[in-house]
Protein backbone atom coordinates (compact mmCIF):
# COMPACT_ATOMS: atom_id res chain seq x y z
CA UNK A 1 0.00 0.00 0.00
CA UNK A 2 1.48 3.33 -0.98
CA UNK A 3 0.96 6.22 1.79
CA UNK A 4 0.77 9.46 0.83
CA UNK A 5 2.94 11.51 2.93
CA UNK A 6 2.21 14.48 5.06
CA UNK A 7 -0.03 16.96 2.65
CA UNK A 8 -0.77 20.29 3.97
CA UNK A 9 -4.37 20.31 4.46
CA UNK A 10 -6.37 23.39 5.87
CA UNK A 11 -8.88 22.83 8.71
CA UNK A 12 -11.63 23.32 6.27
CA UNK A 13 -10.42 20.39 3.79
CA UNK A 14 -9.72 18.12 6.93
CA UNK A 15 -13.20 18.55 8.13
CA UNK A 16 -14.70 17.99 4.90
CA UNK A 17 -12.33 14.62 4.01
CA UNK A 18 -14.16 13.67 7.80
CA UNK A 19 -17.35 14.30 6.72
CA UNK A 20 -17.47 12.80 3.12
CA UNK A 21 -14.99 8.97 5.23
CA UNK A 22 -17.65 9.24 7.76
CA UNK A 23 -20.43 8.49 4.92
CA UNK A 24 -18.06 6.77 2.76
CA UNK A 25 -16.66 4.34 5.18
CA UNK A 26 -19.86 3.88 7.59
CA UNK A 27 -20.06 0.08 6.46
CA UNK A 28 -16.52 -0.36 5.77
CA UNK A 29 -14.78 -3.21 7.99
CA UNK A 30 -12.13 -1.45 11.24
CA UNK A 31 -9.08 -2.92 9.10
CA UNK A 32 -10.05 -0.75 6.00
CA UNK A 33 -11.28 2.03 7.50
CA UNK A 34 -7.42 2.23 9.12
CA UNK A 35 -5.97 1.13 5.99
CA UNK A 36 -8.03 4.65 4.46
CA UNK A 37 -6.92 6.59 7.77
CA UNK A 38 -2.94 5.81 7.15
CA UNK A 39 -3.22 6.23 3.54
CA UNK A 40 -4.51 9.51 3.91
CA UNK A 41 -2.37 10.95 6.93
CA UNK A 42 0.49 9.15 6.83
CA UNK A 43 2.83 9.90 9.61
CA UNK A 44 -0.20 12.67 10.48
CA UNK A 45 -2.11 9.77 11.84
CA UNK A 46 -1.96 8.32 15.28
CA UNK A 47 -3.68 5.74 17.45
CA UNK A 48 -4.85 6.44 21.32
CA UNK A 49 -4.48 4.03 23.49
CA UNK A 50 -6.22 3.55 27.40
CA UNK A 51 -4.25 0.34 27.65
CA UNK A 52 -7.59 -1.59 28.74
CA UNK A 53 -6.83 -3.60 25.26
CA UNK A 54 -4.74 -3.22 22.32
CA UNK A 55 -7.37 -4.22 19.48
CA UNK A 56 -7.38 -0.66 17.57
CA UNK A 57 -3.58 -0.66 18.34
CA UNK A 58 -3.56 -4.30 16.43
CA UNK A 59 -5.79 -3.46 13.72
CA UNK A 60 -3.76 -0.25 13.22
CA UNK A 61 -0.51 -2.07 13.01
CA UNK A 62 -2.09 -4.19 10.27
CA UNK A 63 -2.87 -1.14 8.49
CA UNK A 64 0.27 0.59 8.82
CA UNK A 65 3.16 -1.47 10.57
CA UNK A 66 4.86 1.19 12.77
CA UNK A 67 2.17 3.34 13.39
CA UNK A 68 2.50 5.67 16.93
CA UNK A 69 0.45 4.46 19.54
CA UNK A 70 -0.48 7.60 22.09
CA UNK A 71 -0.61 6.58 25.85
CA UNK A 72 -1.71 9.00 28.12
CA UNK A 73 0.42 8.35 31.48
CA UNK A 74 -1.75 10.18 34.69
CA UNK A 75 0.06 8.80 37.08
CA UNK A 76 -2.78 7.25 38.41
CA UNK A 77 -2.77 4.27 36.47
CA UNK A 78 -3.43 0.98 37.87
CA UNK A 79 0.29 -1.25 37.57
CA UNK A 80 -1.59 -3.76 35.36
CA UNK A 81 -2.33 -0.53 32.52
CA UNK A 82 1.23 0.52 32.68
CA UNK A 83 2.41 -3.04 32.73
CA UNK A 84 0.14 -3.71 29.80
CA UNK A 85 1.57 -0.76 27.90
CA UNK A 86 4.87 -2.08 27.95
CA UNK A 87 3.78 -5.32 26.70
CA UNK A 88 1.82 -4.05 23.67
CA UNK A 89 5.51 -1.68 22.98
CA UNK A 90 7.70 -4.65 23.49
CA UNK A 91 5.61 -7.51 21.34
CA UNK A 92 3.25 -5.18 18.79
CA UNK A 93 4.49 -3.57 15.49
CA UNK A 94 3.46 0.08 17.25
CA UNK A 95 5.24 2.97 17.99
CA UNK A 96 4.28 3.78 21.66
CA UNK A 97 4.30 7.03 22.92
CA UNK A 98 3.82 7.90 26.08
CA UNK A 99 2.49 11.40 27.26
CA UNK A 100 2.51 13.41 30.62
CA UNK A 101 0.72 15.62 32.24
CA UNK A 102 3.05 19.03 32.99
CA UNK A 103 2.93 18.53 36.98
CA UNK A 104 3.27 15.44 38.72
CA UNK A 105 0.88 13.93 41.40
CA UNK A 106 2.52 15.26 44.16
CA UNK A 107 3.23 19.09 42.25
CA UNK A 108 -0.79 19.02 41.70
CA UNK A 109 -1.28 17.99 45.46
CA UNK A 110 0.79 20.67 46.13
CA UNK A 111 -0.98 23.30 44.13
CA UNK A 112 -4.93 22.09 44.44
CA UNK A 113 -4.76 20.09 47.50
CA UNK A 114 -4.90 16.11 47.59
CA UNK A 115 -7.30 14.32 45.86
CA UNK A 116 -8.39 16.87 43.78
CA UNK A 117 -9.97 13.25 41.75
CA UNK A 118 -12.43 13.39 44.20
CA UNK A 119 -13.47 16.94 44.96
CA UNK A 120 -12.93 18.43 41.35
CA UNK A 121 -12.64 14.98 39.02
CA UNK A 122 -13.36 17.60 35.79
CA UNK A 123 -10.34 19.81 36.73
CA UNK A 124 -8.23 16.33 37.32
CA UNK A 125 -9.54 15.10 34.01
CA UNK A 126 -8.76 18.21 32.30
CA UNK A 127 -5.13 18.96 33.79
CA UNK A 128 -4.27 14.78 33.84
CA UNK A 129 -5.94 13.80 30.75
CA UNK A 130 -7.07 16.35 27.79
CA UNK A 131 -4.59 19.19 28.44
CA UNK A 132 -1.50 16.39 27.80
CA UNK A 133 -3.50 14.85 24.67
CA UNK A 134 -4.04 18.30 22.65
CA UNK A 135 -0.09 18.82 23.76
CA UNK A 136 0.65 15.79 21.83
CA UNK A 137 -1.54 15.52 19.41
CA UNK A 138 -0.12 18.92 17.96
CA UNK A 139 2.06 16.89 15.20
CA UNK A 140 -1.13 14.79 13.97
CA UNK A 141 -3.98 15.65 11.53
CA UNK A 142 -6.10 12.73 12.53
CA UNK A 143 -6.14 10.22 15.38
CA UNK A 144 -7.81 7.10 15.97
CA UNK A 145 -10.10 5.66 19.43
CA UNK A 146 -11.40 2.71 20.33
CA UNK A 147 -14.58 4.11 20.64
CA UNK A 148 -17.76 1.84 20.60
CA UNK A 149 -21.57 2.76 20.18
CA UNK A 150 -23.07 0.07 22.43
CA UNK A 151 -20.47 1.03 25.67
CA UNK A 152 -22.82 3.89 27.17
CA UNK A 153 -26.05 6.00 26.03
CA UNK A 154 -23.21 8.78 25.15
CA UNK A 155 -21.32 7.23 22.70
CA UNK A 156 -24.59 5.82 20.71
CA UNK A 157 -23.98 8.03 17.57
CA UNK A 158 -20.11 7.87 17.27
CA UNK A 159 -19.11 8.04 13.52
CA UNK A 160 -15.95 5.84 12.18
CA UNK A 161 -14.71 8.83 11.12
CA UNK A 162 -15.92 12.52 11.96
CA UNK A 163 -14.53 16.00 13.06
CA UNK A 164 -13.04 16.85 16.33
CA UNK A 165 -14.39 20.50 16.75
CA UNK A 166 -12.40 20.90 20.26
CA UNK A 167 -9.23 19.66 18.75
CA UNK A 168 -9.86 20.56 15.23
CA UNK A 169 -8.72 17.02 14.02
CA UNK A 170 -10.27 14.31 12.34
CA UNK A 171 -11.37 11.47 14.81
CA UNK A 172 -11.73 7.83 13.41
CA UNK A 173 -12.97 5.54 15.53
CA UNK A 174 -13.04 2.41 13.56
CA UNK A 175 -14.53 -0.03 15.62
CA UNK A 176 -17.59 2.30 16.55
CA UNK A 177 -20.13 -0.25 15.15
CA UNK A 178 -18.62 -3.61 16.53
CA UNK A 179 -20.49 -5.19 19.96
CA UNK A 180 -18.19 -6.33 22.93
CA UNK A 181 -18.68 -9.98 21.20
CA UNK A 182 -16.98 -8.05 18.34
CA UNK A 183 -14.11 -7.49 20.67
CA UNK A 184 -13.94 -10.08 22.56
CA UNK A 185 -13.62 -12.60 18.99
CA UNK A 186 -11.14 -10.44 17.63
CA UNK A 187 -9.34 -10.90 21.02
CA UNK A 188 -9.07 -14.19 20.54
CA UNK A 189 -8.51 -15.20 16.88
CA UNK A 190 -5.50 -12.53 16.92
CA UNK A 191 -4.06 -13.27 20.48
CA UNK A 192 -4.38 -9.81 21.57
CA UNK A 193 -2.65 -8.90 24.66
CA UNK A 194 -6.07 -7.01 27.07
CA UNK A 195 -5.49 -5.69 30.33
CA UNK A 196 -5.77 -8.18 33.12
CA UNK A 197 -8.20 -6.13 35.28
CA UNK A 198 -10.89 -6.96 32.71
CA UNK A 199 -11.35 -10.40 34.04
CA UNK A 200 -11.17 -8.91 37.13
CA UNK A 201 -14.66 -7.27 36.86
CA UNK A 202 -13.80 -4.30 35.41
CA UNK A 203 -15.57 -3.87 31.99
CA UNK A 204 -13.72 0.07 31.53
CA UNK A 205 -10.67 0.59 32.75
CA UNK A 206 -9.40 4.31 33.60
CA UNK A 207 -7.52 5.78 36.60
CA UNK A 208 -7.38 3.75 39.99
CA UNK A 209 -9.21 6.28 42.30
CA UNK A 210 -12.18 6.73 39.42
CA UNK A 211 -12.76 3.19 38.72
CA UNK A 212 -14.43 0.49 40.23
CA UNK A 213 -15.82 -3.10 39.05
CA UNK A 214 -19.31 -2.75 37.24
CA UNK A 215 -21.90 -4.52 38.65
CA UNK A 216 -24.23 -7.14 37.35
CA UNK A 217 -26.49 -5.48 34.26
CA UNK A 218 -24.43 -2.08 34.25
CA UNK A 219 -23.15 -0.99 30.85
CA UNK A 220 -19.80 -0.94 30.64
CA UNK A 221 -18.83 2.72 31.83
CA UNK A 222 -20.69 2.49 34.87
CA UNK A 223 -17.00 1.64 36.99
CA UNK A 224 -16.08 4.86 35.74
CA UNK A 225 -16.66 7.91 38.19
CA UNK A 226 -19.71 6.12 39.78
CA UNK A 227 -21.54 8.40 42.02
CA UNK A 228 -20.25 11.48 40.68
CA UNK A 229 -22.72 12.10 37.75
CA UNK A 230 -19.82 12.36 35.55
CA UNK A 231 -20.04 9.74 32.59
CA UNK A 232 -16.97 11.14 30.17
CA UNK A 233 -13.59 12.41 31.23
CA UNK A 234 -13.04 15.11 28.44
CA UNK A 235 -11.36 13.60 26.04
CA UNK A 236 -14.92 12.14 24.06
CA UNK A 237 -17.33 14.77 24.77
Amino acid sequence: MTVVQEDVRSQEELRALAEQAGRDLEDASPLDILKWATATFGSRFCVTSSMEDAVVAHLASRAHPGVDVVFLDTGYHFEETIGTRDAVDAVMDVNVITLTPRQTVAEQDAEYGPKLHDRDPDLCCALRKVKPLEDGLGAYDAWATGLRRDESPTRANTPVVGWDEKRRKVKVSPIARWTQDDVDAYVVEHGVLTNPLLMDGYASVGCAPCTRRVLEGEDARAGRWAGRGKTECGLHG
